[in-house]
Order: structure tokens, then sequence, then C-alpha cells
């Protein structure tokens, strides 16, 4: 019984994963453009969400899940089982598609009712479970919510625990994602020993040239830039890079941590030139892709406002950060981590400009929040202590010049 169970989580729970090759997308994408004209059940659309939800399709893909959650509930009102599994899984699908628009709130309810429905009609310690917490994670990480995120996350692998699941290929991902969160939480030695753990098992089943495993080496090149091991970390984005490459497309959305990552090492070697022309770049494909709103359009503004804080063009930085401000906080809200460097970073730019008031009110607000989220001792809390230290400095010299 657990070797069939691992069967159809391979079958239905990764097909995403088996997915990602480029020419099985195109032709998975053509076959569902032909079938779309004559097929309308619920499993056949989702089927065709899916293949689109891969490639990052998500304007494609919206209708079809649509679709299919309506006509799913149709079905589950005739009392039929099938009808009640699809309707859950519609709901957890476009959970899903809702994450990837910014709709959190809404992602994160229809997350939330879908996974009660899975567990009334399959149990609290099914393997499928497990998925679906991964994907409610998921949605806590993108609100900030690292702690709520890194419990979920736990619940999940220990319903993998409980099914015998904890040395398969299928336990990499839910590793991968723990220590996403770690890394987040500045916990960054834990990170590491997490990733080094789900490289095992996904080097063995996988192999060092797919795609899903270029994914993570991104995720890793990440957390040496933050440890400032900038040489591991640009060896690690390169060879996740080629691959990506050769998967997506050079300019394929997909790539964008890899570029931040990419544009980060650039920043750190001061070489700003590559560092801005990454970063353009990739505010033009986000901006195409998830609009001009959405957060992580935001957050490439913010780091194109730190580089120019770096180069000392305050001007250029001044523009940059009110505009990431704006989004962030307008996407985000205030209670986010990503709102408060923000903060942090238009509060240097007030600092230069000697507008000492306005920098106070900035790095308050952005210690504020992230004394809500992280420890005290966190690198973006620390970052912001400096920033103050550094204010309070320039005030003191700017008190002693007028005296």
């Amino acid at each position: 019984m657990v070797a069939r169970g691992r069967t159809q989580i391979v079958n239905k729970r990764l097909v995403i994963a088996l997915l990602l090759n480029l020419t099985l997308i195109k032709s998975a994408i053509v076959f569902a453009t032909d079938v779309s004209k004559s097929a309308s059940s619920t499993k056949t659309l989702r089927s065709m969400a899916r293949v689109y939800l891969a490639y990052g399709e998500y304007a494609k893909a919206e209708p079809l899940i649509e679709k299919a959650l309506n006509l799913a509930k149709t079905t589950c009102a005739t009392g039929t089982d099938a009808g009640k599994s699809e309707l859950y899984m519609c709901m957890i699908d476009q959970a899903w598609l809702y994450k990837s628009q910014n709709k959190l709130t809404e992602a994160e309810l229809l997350c939330k009712q879908g996974l009660e429905l899975q567990v009334l009609d399959q149990g609290e310690n099914h393997p499928y479970v497990a998925y679906t917490l991964r994907i409610l994670s998921s949605i806590y990480r993108e609100q900030g919510k690292y702690r709520q995120a890194g419990r979920v996350l736990e619940q999940a692998m220990e319903v993998m625990r409980n099914n015998r699941l904890q040395e398969e290929p299928l336990m990499a991902p839910f590793q991968v994602e723990i220590a996403n969160i770690l890394v987040d939480q500045g916990k960054f030695e834990e990170a590491q020993s997490c990733y080094e753990q789900a490289m095992s098992l996904i080097n063995n089943s996988y192999g060092p040239d797919h795609v899903y495993t270029a994914s993570v080496l991104s995720q890793v090149a990440r957390l040496y830039t933050l440890q400032e091991k900038y040489s591991k970390a640009e060896e690690l984005i390169n060879k996740a890079l080629t691959t990506q490459e050769k998967v997506y497309g050079v300019d394929h959305h997909f790539l964008t941590s890899s570029w931040l990552t990419m544009a980060r090492i650039y920043h750190a070697k001061k070489n700003y030139t590559r560092a801005e022309e990454l970063l353009k770049k990739t505010f033009t494909i986000v901006e195409n892709t998830y609009g001009p709103e959405h957060p992580l359009t935001g957050k490439v503004l913010n780091l194109l406002g730190e580089l120019y804080l770096a180069e000392g063009k305050y001007v250029e930085a001044e523009q940059f950060c009110k505009q990431a401000v704006k989004i962030l906080e307008d996407s985000l809200g205030t209670d986010n981590d990503y709102t408060a460097i923000a903060f942090n970073n238009l509060a240097k730019v007030r600092m230069h400009q000697g507008k000492y008031s306005e920098a106070k009110h900035l790095c308050s607000q952005a210690l504020k929040i992230l004394r809500k989220i992280f420890e005290h001792d966190h690198p973006k809390v620390v970052q912001v202590l400096e920033t103050i230290a550094q204010l309070k400095k320039n005030t003191t010299l700017a008190a002693l010049s007028n005296i």
C-alpha cells in the first residue's frame, strides 16, 4: 500500500515537476489548446490549467481553473464522492493561482477551505494533505508570517514521516521549504544544513542538470550571498542559470530569483554597471508579467534604490526608494519585513539629504515592524539599527557644526 501510495503521489502531485522540461511543456500546451475545444470535465480542465501553471502562464490558467471550480461545485451538489474530491482539488489549485497573483488573503482562505474538505475526505495523515499544508505554508511565507509558515510546514513534514517517506525524493521539496523559512528568519547555519540534506536527495533522484536541481541551487546561492560567501554564490548561480536558460529561455520570469541573486553579487563586487543592467532587465520582465503594483515589482525597485545609494546617486535612489515604499505598502501592508527594509532605505536617502527628522521616523517605523516579526538579532533588525546609529552620528555632527 505504501509503495502504491508513493506512485500515486509521483503521478498526481508532482505532475508540475515532471512537466518542467521545455519540450514537454510546449507539447502539453498544444495538447491543452486542442483539448479545450472539445473537453470540459473538471479533471481535464484542472490538468490543462496545471500545464499553464507549470510554465508560469497564469493568465491562461486562470479561466480554466475558474471553470473547473464552478463545474466542481455543480458536480459536488449531486453528492458524489468524486465531486467532493474534485472540489477541494480545484480550490487548492485556485489558492495557488491567487498566491501567484498576490491575492494572499483570498489564497489563504481558499487553501484552508480546501484543506478542511481534503482532511474530511482523506484523513489528516494522508500524504496529499502534506502537499496542501506545504502550499498553505508558502502563502504564509509570502505574507511575511514566517513563524506560522514554519509551524504548518512542520505539520506537513510530520505527515510525510508518518508515511515513512522521510528518505524519499518526495521529502526534498519540504526540506527546501524549511530551509527557505530558516533563511527568512536569519538562521543561516540551520538553513545550510537543511539545504545539504535536500540536495543529497535531489541529486540522486533528479540529477545535477535537472531544472528543479537548478532552482534549489539558486536558493542556496541566495543564502551564500546573505552569508557574504560571494565566490560560492556566484559559482552556484551561474550553474543554475545555465540550466534554467536552456529550459525556459533567457527572458522567462521564472529566472527572476536567480537574476536578483546575481545582481546582489555584482553589487557586492562593486560592479554597479552590471548590477544595474540586470536589475533593470528584471524590473521590465517582472512588471510585464505581474504588473506594476505587484510586490515583486516593489522588491526589484528597492534593490535598485539600494544600488543607487551605494553609488551615491541620491536623486535616483530617492525616486526608486519612494516607488518601492508605495508599492510594498499597498501590496503587502506595513507589517511586512520587505516594507520595513524599504522604509530603512528611504531613511538613508533622507539622512543624506539632511532630513534627519523624517529619517528618524522612517527608521522607527522599520524597527517597530521588524521587532514584531523577528528576533532582536535578525540581520534585518541589525541593518536598521546600523542606520539609526549612523543617523545619530550625523545628527550629532550637524549639531556641533552649528555651534
